[in-house]
């Protein structure tokens, strides 16, 4: 109907009720539209039929601020058909289509230089501070009036500017939200690599939580049997790997890392060797990617026999593990020198080892943990961790309920409006 209605009138013909129809409908355009090119014909066609003594070149710009070639757009009235036809070889022959907003006015020169016997006028299409694309006005009658100034044609040219921010919005919106469906699944699935649940070790109490700062994190603890071809029942008494480790950074990439370590480590702990071994050869797996990555990861290994009670460790530059000894009512740091990994090729590991007793509990933590603010910027730090440890401890806690305690410590010292800057993990393993 309104294309039927502007092929039989003329700018000078349009009256305000017919012009209100056409405000209508762009209107609607403006409000419904997820077609850019139908949108972009409509607005052509306005120009066409209601200024036909000019022909109108509409270059819309991408959100990347290109020349929006496919999208390029020229509106011209039979008597303008050759010019046409030589804008169609010139924009196609002239310019890349990786052409960006600065060399815009390198553009126009070219333009006005190929079409000399024509009067140009541009207009910039802007909204929001932000240039949305260019209007060139081409006509060849010195007695023709500007249309640059006509309200008419400036009420097109703002409906044109507001629908191609709008249809730029709607496709980011649609890419965050892909995005975001991405890192959800990413998030679910490395939710599942962390263990369920934590296994049964014959003389143990268990618990550990891992709370991310974002969906993804680079925060890893795990139990792993070193022993995989026995029974449940037998696996209880044979020796358990458990390590806590932290990707430089937080979200995806140190999400991807950890993931990768994961297969790594795993696949190292099957060998039994001693864990400075383990992390020196773990090192040297790892070093490339993590060199290409530009990340490290700090990383605590440890395994534990159930039947002599002996745990042995090694650390790669990770907070040490706080262990609370019953017998002497006091916490000692579990550490050995060496570095992170993927910083040095030839790095070297120690391995420490302690013996422990009834009651004797052991904090593995990752630094989200001690690093946490509170509103007044005062960190968390390990002093305080200490110090709340000690104090659940002597009053003989389950696992879980001192894992529990420790979280509430944090979330009454931070606020509970307040995120966690980094990841934190907490790994409790206390002897019955």
């Amino acid at each position: 109907m309104i294309k039927n209605f502007l092929e039989n009138a003329n700018n000078s013909s349009i009256n305000n009720e017919q012009f209100s129809e056409i405000a209508s409908s762009l209107s609607y355009y403006l409000r419904s539209f997820s077609n850019i090119n139908k949108f972009l014909d409509y607005i052509s066609l306005l120009f066409k039929h209601m200024f036909g003594k000019q022909l109108v070149l509409i270059i819309p710009l991408t959100d990347k601020g290109e020349l929006w070639f496919e999208n390029i757009r020229i509106s011209a009235n039979i008597k303008y058909f050759k010019i046409k036809e030589d804008l169609d070889n010139f924009l196609k022959f002239s310019f890349s289509k990786n052409s960006k907003l600065k060399d815009v006015i390198n553009f126009e020169v070219t333009l006005k230089n190929n079409f000399k016997n024509y009067k140009v006028e541009t207009h910039k299409l802007v909204s929001r501070g932000k240039s949305r694309g260019f209007i060139y006005v081409f006509h060849n009658e010195i007695s023709n009036q500007s249309i640059i100034q006509d309200a008419n044609f400036n009420f097109i040219v703002n409906c044109l500017t507001l629908g191609l921010e709008n249809y730029l919005l709607i496709k980011a919106k649609k890419n965050h939200e892909n995005v975001d469906r991405e890192i959800s699944i990413g998030a679910e699935i490395q939710s599942q690599l962390l263990p369920d649940f934590c296994p049964t070790i014959y003389g143990v109490d268990l618990a550990a939580h891992c709370r991310p700062a974002l969906q993804l994190g680079g925060d890893y603890y795990d139990f792993m049997s070193l022993k995989t071809n026995i029974s449940e029942k037998k696996k209880e008494k044979a020796r358990w790997a458990l390590v806590v480790g932290d990707v430089m950074g937080k979200g995806i990439p140190a999400g991807l890392l950890m993931t990768m370590l994961r297969g790594m480590l795993r696949a190292e702990v099957l060998t039994g060797l001693p864990p400075d071994r383990i992390l020196h050869d773990l090192n040297q797996l790892a070093i490339n990617d993590l060199d290409q990555s530009h990340r490290f990861v700090t990383l605590f290994y440890s395994d534990y026999d159930p039947r002599t009670k002996r745990l042995r460790y090694a650390n790669a530059a990770h907070n040490p593990p706080l262990l609370w000894k019953s017998s002497e009512q006091k916490i000692i740091k579990l550490d050995t020198e060496g570095l992170v990994l993927g910083l040095q090729k030839d790095a070297q590991y120690n391995c420490g080892e302690v013996k422990l007793e009834q009651n004797d509990l052991i904090l593995y933590y990752t630094d989200g943990v001690t690093d946490t603010s509170n509103v007044l910027g005062e960190r968390f730090d390990e002093e305080r961790l200490i110090k709340i440890l000690e104090k659940f401890c002597k009053q003989c806690y389950s696992s879980q309920e001192i894992l529990n305690k420790i979280f509430k410590s944090l979330d009454d010292f931070t606020g509970r409006n307040r995120h966690l800057e980094d990841d934190a993990s907490i790994v409790v393993f206390k002897l019955k």
